[in-house]
């Protein structure tokens, strides 16, 4: 197994990525358990903090890195959350969760007809702090944001991100079924057609 530290500390993120990366021979570690520090997201664009996250827990740990940014963009909101998904509640005077970003999102789009959403995720993998050609992988993941929150599975906006086609919501898919075609499931299969190079 090939190491890799996963720039983020997020339990979600780690088990999507464990899981569909395990099957091509990599192991990735979270940063946390490695001492490292979670990197600041300037940046007004995924791909940009997506390669920030990766440099730093590369620079501090000497290893391979893998980062990813992601957000849900709602298209009556002009795309926001986007970049600031994360921290969308406490950027507007409330605390850093998702249940506070949810209620939000909910409360902004209360009388809007347009529920149309995305979530969007940019990959980045690098070899090294200073690795000149990242391989970065972009996927993008429509549905429509549902009032009522529906499902015990996921994270994030999962519970609201309902996917017309399925009749579900994100939150009520099984791991195995979110991890074949989510954002991430996209931008990673993106990333491993690039991994010959690696």
């Amino acid at each position: 197994m090939r190491k890799l530290v996963l720039a983020s500390n997020n339990a979600g993120k780690l088990r999507e990525f464990s899981s569909l990366l395990a099957a091509r021979g990599f192991e990735l570690v979270p940063q946390g358990s490695l001492g490292v520090p979670e990197a600041e997201e300037p940046h007004v664009t995924f791909i940009e903090n997506a390669l920030a996250k990766a440099r730093h827990a590369s620079r501090l740990t000497g290893l391979p890195a893998l980062a990813d940014d992601s957000g849900v963009c709602v298209v009556a909101l002009g795309g926001e959350p986007g970049v600031y998904s994360a921290r969308f509640a406490a950027r507007n005077g409330g605390e850093k969760s998702d249940a506070a970003n949810n209620a939000l999102l909910v409360e902004r789009l209360r009388e809007a007809a347009d529920r149309r959403a995305y979530y969007y995720a940019a990959l980045v993998l690098v070899r090294s702090a200073d690795d000149p050609q990242p391989l970065i992988g972009e996927g993008l993941w429509w549905g429509e944001i549902v009032e009522q929150p529906r499902g015990s599975a996921g994270f994030g906006y999962d519970p609201h991100f309902l996917l017309p086609a399925l009749g579900k919501t994100a939150a009520e898919l099984a791991p195995e079924e979110k991890n074949g075609i989510s954002h991430r499931a996209q931008a990673l299969a993106v990333l491993m057609g690039k991994l010959d190079t690696f």
